[in-house]
């Protein structure tokens, strides 16, 4: 040890103390930005729960109140206006899945040089992009009757979402199909592969791990625009729910927010999931 410590001018044990003391740092670091951020929450928080709280005081000749809510209503209906969270994520998960079928269809079409496949596609993003979501869900549910197909309000709002959330998802798709090294294409055709097997066994697989963030982000949203449905008044999703016992009872407000909790609750909790996901994903490419 008197041998390294003459030639290198310290002792083995520094380069290890340095590194446990930036370590320790950084973690310290740490704690005080998750710190900082609980309290920041914690403030604002009861920031909200003081704009709800009913209070009326004057301070320096200011009248300031606050807004009054009917606490005995919200905890009467509460449950009742929760029962359409099933609901609301049945109408999720099914319009996520068609858009997801429709995003990759498109995403084909846009890459195609078959004419046809290529207006098809441009043509689809085009016209569902350029109208609004919720034109969309009255299209479907009151104008394809006149042409002998009826559907349910519940349907009607899947075939909507779906169709909607796919046309934008279609450029989430065409980019994660092209992140795809082409050498990997040439190499798969040039074992004796066909186009299709090197898009199902060598182009899909790793166009989804890129995919899959942008997409769990395109769900979570999806999951808020169901609320839209409830304009067909044959899906008694949670605004619909909210809406019905809201009027029924003169408060309206108080509904509104019962729903707009737990769309807040479930956003947080998809968050989390997608968060969780992303984390494994970024493991796997390291």
């Amino acid at each position: 040890m008197g041998v390294i410590t003459r030639i290198t001018g310290r002792s083995p044990a520094e380069p290890k103390s340095q590194a446990e003391m930036i370590y320790a740092l950084q973690q310290q670091r740490r704690r005080r930005f998750v710190w900082g951020v609980a309290i920041s929450w914690l403030l604002l928080m009861t920031a909200l729960f003081f704009l709800f709280s009913g209070v009326q005081f004057n301070l320096f000749g200011l009248e300031i109140r606050t807004i009054r809510l009917d606490f005995d209503f919200m905890r009467q209906y509460a449950s009742y206006i929760a029962q359409g969270i099933g609901l609301t994520l049945l109408l999720a998960f099914l319009s996520i899945s068609l858009a997801i079928v429709l995003a990759l269809l498109g995403a084909l079409g846009r890459l195609s040089r078959f004419p046809p496949a290529y207006a098809l596609a441009t043509f689809y993003v085009s016209l569902i992009r350029g109208t609004p979501l919720l034109l969309q869900i009255i299209f479907f549910f009151l104008a394809l009757p006149q042409l002998g197909i009826v559907l349910r309000g519940f349907w009607a709002g899947v075939l909507a979402l779906g169709i909607n959330y796919g046309a934008y998802m279609t450029e989430i798709m065409r980019a994660g199909i092209q992140s795809v090294d082409i050498g990997q294409r040439e190499a798969a055709l040039a074992i004796g592969m066909t186009p299709f097997q090197v898009m199902r066994r060598i182009v899909l697989p790793q166009a989804l791990r890129v995919v899959i963030p942008p997409i769990g982000n395109e769900f979570i949203a999806m999951l808020k625009d169901t609320a839209l449905i409830s304009v067909t008044g044959f899906a008694w999703e949670i605004l619909w729910r909210a809406q019905k016992v809201g009027r029924a009872n003169f408060r309206s407000l108080e509904a509104l927010l019962i729903a707009a909790l737990i769309y807040w609750i479930l956003t947080i909790i998809f968050s989390a999931i997608q968060s969780h996901i992303e984390k494994r994903l970024a493991k796997g490419e390291r």
